[in-house]
């Protein structure tokens, strides 16, 4: 079988494009397609607990820890200890995370909105119904449990 002809080449060949993409838009304001993706998953109200941040985007602890320390250092977020539970630290937006949130809204909505004049409703939806399916074939977990002669 080619690379080509398989599946997971499509997909990680559009996520580096898409990565690529979006970090060349994110250097445009010294920052990252990480640090953006992290901007955007903190709440803008309540702040976020830090241990929930990292599991959204499939970061592991120490490189949250480092993307975190880098944020607070720029001057984007600050850290509070959770009033109800204070073993618990939240994650806050300054008002330069919020610009930087925006920035990064913007630039995903944008996108999006290119993709979406391209390629007709049904295909998308057609499109993420396969990605949920490829999803749910990962996560029953079994796909290697098969031997094989």
């Amino acid at each position: 079988m080619k690379r080509e002809e398989t599946v997971d080449y499509h997909i990680r060949s559009a996520w580096h494009a898409i990565s690529r993409m979006y970090n060349q838009q994110a250097a445009r304001y010294n920052a990252t397609m990480a640090i953006g993706f992290v901007l955007l998953n903190i709440d803008t109200e309540e702040g976020t607990p830090a241990t929930k941040i990292g599991p959204l985007m499939g970061l592991e602890p120490r490189s949250l820890t480092r993307l975190l320390k880098s944020l607070e250092e720029q001057g984007a977020i600050y850290r509070e200890v959770d009033k109800a539970d204070k073993r618990s630290v939240r994650i806050f937006l300054t008002e330069e995370g919020r610009k930087g949130r925006e920035r990064a809204k913007e630039t995903v909505l944008r996108f999006n909105e290119a993709v979406r004049d391209e390629v007709p409703e049904e295909k998308l939806n057609i499109f993420f119904e396969v990605i949920q399916n490829i999803n749910r074939i990962i996560e029953r977990d079994n796909i290697y449990e098969q031997t094989y002669s």
